[in-house]
């Protein structure tokens, strides 16, 4: 399995949400979760309306770790409170569905399959190497690191066990090594 990488320059990830954007308002408002709080991919695409809408915080138990966890999402909430009004959702509906419906009638979500092709087809559109859907959360945390330069509220943030852990994760430790390398000869 390929070792995916968070998108490092923000005019690239400005770009690519564009790119996502033009085919799907849907798969855009993953992106946007995903790179405005740090969530899973797993713990995005279950997402009902219910748990977002007109709310300033998404409260779930993460699908990895079960531990339960509360993510702001006050600075984006416009833009789903302006999807799920445009697209006519219910509190139930899932917030990202797919085509298939249930038993019971309702439509279901999407896989985390089905959203790594519609995310991984725009980055391959734009050249951007290394990228999964984990790139989404990797990309949360090297601009949270970048940004704020606080370590230890990443790594709570990530539930890991070391800030080494978070560093190699977003990538900053490769970063620095190959930084520190670059006019290194003997």
């Amino acid at each position: 399995m390929a070792l995916v990488q968070p998108i490092r320059d923000k005019k690239i990830l400005d770009k690519f949400k564009l790119e996502v954007l033009k085919n799907s308002k849907r798969d855009y408002i993953i992106v946007l979760i995903g790179i405005n709080t740090g969530l899973r991919i797993g713990d995005i695409v279950p997402l009902k309306v219910k748990d977002v809408y007109k709310k300033t915080h998404i409260f779930l138990f993460e699908q990895k770790t079960g531990k339960s966890k509360r993510f702001p999402i006050s600075h984006i909430s416009k833009e789903l409170n302006d999807y799920i009004e445009e697209y006519n959702l219910s509190q139930e509906d899932y917030l990202f569905q797919s085509r298939q419906i249930d038993s019971d009638g309702i439509k279901r979500n999407i896989s985390t399959t089905q959203a790594y092709r519609k995310l991984k087809a725009a980055a391959d559109k734009l050249n951007i190497q290394d990228f999964g859907t984990h790139s989404l959360r990797k990309s949360f945390g090297y601009h949270y690191y970048k940004q704020n330069k606080d370590i230890a509220k990443l790594m709570t943030i990530f539930n890991h066990s070391s800030e080494a852990i978070t560093m190699r994760y977003i990538g900053i430790t490769q970063e620095a090594i190959d930084e520190s390398m670059v006019n290194f000869r003997l």
